[in-house]
């Protein structure tokens, strides 16, 4: 049985693409069939391509198995969580469909996520077993051993899906190629998939949990964001059908398959299709500007700073980008002068998108032969937007500002274990439930809709999502912090910077220098969250009722140091 999702015509904007339906039909079964399905079409075919060695689909599917088989035989159980820690790489397609296949839940999580951050994730989740590269091995047994409880740990090497001879970059040779040391509890995956493991039967269906992205918001601290087969399964025809791809196509996964863009785009469209991702482990622009050309890429999903980062190598007019039939991206607006470039130089539309973790990545995107710049788009397949104020809940005239909400199909279920968050986060508005974006906009006459501001507290950097409160609790554990206070700064190549003001304890022997502060920072949350900038005060502005007044101190310090 299939789910239709329509849109209705008295909602449909005036410029929605004349080459996709008005309503998607979407598999009623799990993401794992989507694997079975490509792996039986196109057994021999790459699912995906690591620096010129190719994983097929049929190995793909056996491999998944194998390490299905795996965490069920450490006693994952239908519906356990499963922490998936690695930068983008084959194994991170294996073992994201080994855990659906297990009837489990993946609780991606960032490499550069510290061991305190990381235990979090742990205990929150209740997480059962986890799969990671040797890279961050370390980092994670330091967590489990906080944790105090032993956990069941699979970790591969990248070097594992390489090819014997190849050319690597010297800026990703010492993550690739390090021979990181191991903490000894953890199995290794060459020898697990050497056990021919066979799982037992797969029974999740569309309305079970199966992944649970972390996201953090005004408390500091991360929450889950819980997402079942059905919500994610439309995004993964939309990520497919909006820009036009097919099983021939060749799409560059350069996006981090942890996050829930590149995950959509890279992962789940791809493997929908049965089409080639070409696996980049970290953004590296000469590498990217080569593959294009090489490989006949398609279709690249991206952020704004890629294109900025590509432009300014001296060598990009050798890239060779037409066989891209088109670009889209979002994370961040992109700017004017980059995109008019884009366009007279390769002849290349870039079409931008909005979403959130939260709504499985894009609910919003411009259409691919008609996109307006530092625009969100129209809402795709099914999704419902409305403009409210914020106050009162009441829905405003056309072309005034308010806050975004919306409703769709893939909108989240809530926020794991957080029952007052996630009632926080929706409003029902004429019987039905729409989630609170918490980005203030506007809609124009032709259906397109922007941002203006921002109620949540959040900085974008170069489309990693930065929450304040969560980078003032961990400043605060600094011996010399009394006060923080941290906003975001305009940066012309990352868009947002995250730059922390600090009231300085009094009457201390030695107080750190600002570049000292910041080193210290860097050890002890992920390096895109550190402040990048730090201003010592003598006080912070509050209110009366001594709450730290954010907006003043944007106000006032918006600028780096």
């Amino acid at each position: 049985m299939s789910t239709s999702i329509a849109v209705s015509k008295a909602v449909v904007p005036v410029h929605w693409p004349r080459y996709l339906p008005q309503h998607l039909t979407v598999p009623a079964t799990s993401l794992w069939f989507n694997l079975e399905v490509s792996a039986t079409r196109f057994p021999d075919k790459a699912a995906c391509l690591f620096f010129d060695q190719a994983l097929s689909y049929a190995q793909l599917r056996a491999q998944s198995l194998v390490v299905a088989g795996w965490l069920q035989s450490v006693g994952v159980a239908k519906g356990d969580r499963v922490l998936l820690q690695m930068q983008n790489c084959p194994q991170f397609m294996v073992a994201y469909y080994a855990i659906v296949r297990a009837d489990a839940v993946v609780v991606p999580v960032s490499p550069m996520n510290t061991a305190e951050e990381l235990q979090h994730y742990l205990e929150d989740a209740q997480v059962k077993a986890a799969l990671c590269t040797a890279d961050v091995a370390q980092t994670l047994g330091a967590a489990i051993q906080a944790q105090g409880a032993p956990l069941p740990v699979l970790v591969t090497r990248y070097a594992d899906a390489l090819p014997v001879e190849g050319q690597i970059p010297v800026e990703l040779q010492q993550m690739l190629l390090q021979e990181h040391p191991l903490p000894p509890a953890f199995e290794r995956w060459a020898q697990v998939l050497e056990r021919a493991l066979v799982p037992g039967p797969h029974t999740a269906q569309p309305s079970d949990l199966v992944m649970l992205p972390y996201t953090s918001g005004t408390t500091g601290r991360p929450k889950g964001c819980m997402h079942t087969h059905a919500t994610l399964m439309p995004n993964a025809l939309a990520g497919a059908l909006w820009p036009q791809m097919s099983a021939s196509s060749c799409s560059l996964a350069a996006l981090p398959m942890f996050h829930i863009t590149g995950l959509i785009f890279n992962v789940l469209s791809v493997i929908y299709l049965g089409a080639t991702a070409v696996v980049m482990p970290r953004w590296h622009r000469e590498l990217a500007g080569g593959w294009i050309a090489a490989y006949g890429i398609t279709h690249f999903a991206c952020i704004p700073t890629m294109v900025i980062d590509m432009f300014a190598s001296p060598n990009y007019r050798s890239f060779g980008l037409n066989s891209l039939s088109n670009l889209i991206g979002g994370g961040s607006a992109m700017p004017q002068a980059v995109a008019e470039r884009l366009k007279q130089e390769f002849d290349i539309d870039f079409a931008e998108g909005y979403g959130l973790t939260e709504t499985a990545a894009m609910a919003l995107i411009n259409p691919i032969e008609r996109p307006k710049l530092q625009c969100l788009g129209i809402p795709i397949f099914g999704n419902e937007v409305r403009i409210i104020d914020p106050e009162t809940g009441v829905e405003v005239a056309a072309g005034q500002t308010g806050e975004i909400v919306l409703r769709g199909a893939t909108v989240f279920q809530g926020y794991w274990r957080q029952p007052e968050a996630t009632a926080q986060a929706f409003i029902d508005l004429d019987g039905r439930s729409f989630f609170r974006t918490g980005d203030m906009g506007h809609q124009d006459e032709e259906g397109y809709f922007f941002v203006t501001d921002r109620l949540k507290r959040m900085i974008n950097a170069s489309g990693f999502k930065v929450w304040p409160a969560e980078v003032e609790a961990l400043l605060y554990r600094h011996p010399a912090v009394q006060e923080a206070c941290v906003i975001s700064v305009p940066d012309d190549y990352r868009g947002e910077n995250v730059k922390a003001v600090v009231v300085l304890r009094q009457g201390l022997e030695a107080q750190p220098s600002a570049e000292e502060l910041m080193a210290w920072s860097r050890t002890q949350m992920a390096i895109y969250k550190a402040p990048r900038a730090i201003e010592f005060v003598p006080a912070l502005p509050k209110s009366s009722s001594g709450k730290v007044l954010w907006r003043e101190v944007q106000r006032q310090h918006a600028t780096p140091a």
